[in-house]
């Protein structure tokens, strides 16, 4: 179940959203300032591809990830967060995009704060 899942979500979407991710990363990752997030973009980007049966946790708590998240939350992480609330107000409308937008959500918090996070496998599908 899980891999159709992730199947769907990348035909319907899943591909835009990780492309955006990682594109971000490679925009940050040619600036010398930006190079610090870059391994978070592209862990999130990874993540946005195939979303189904992962979740993300806490890794690294500290100043210098606090101070990281709140320089990415003003020059990426809201039009990032934004861009996947839209999707997933679009994808709740409908009984079949619910699961697809209660991922969308967890990206959208994900997006906002994405340094010092790791990505871990789970048992659930959501």
């Amino acid at each position: 179940m899980r891999t159709l899942l992730n199947i769907l979500w990348f035909i319907f979407g899943g591909w835009i959203s990780g492309t955006l991710w990682l594109l971000s990363g490679v925009i940050l990752a040619i600036t010398i300032v930006g190079l610090p997030f870059t391994p978070a973009a592209f862990r999130m980007g990874f993540y946005s591809y195939f979303p189904f049966g992962l979740r993300v946790e806490e890794a690294d708590f500290g100043p210098t990830s606090t101070l990281l998240n709140i320089v990415w939350l003003v020059l990426a992480g809201w039009w990032l967060a934004l861009h996947h609330i839209a999707l997933a107000i679009g994808l709740a409308l409908t009984i079949i995009g619910i699961p697809f937008a209660i991922q969308h959500v967890k990206l959208a918090v994900n997006s906002l704060m994405p340094v010092g996070k790791t990505i871990v496998q789970t048992d659930s599908l959501f």
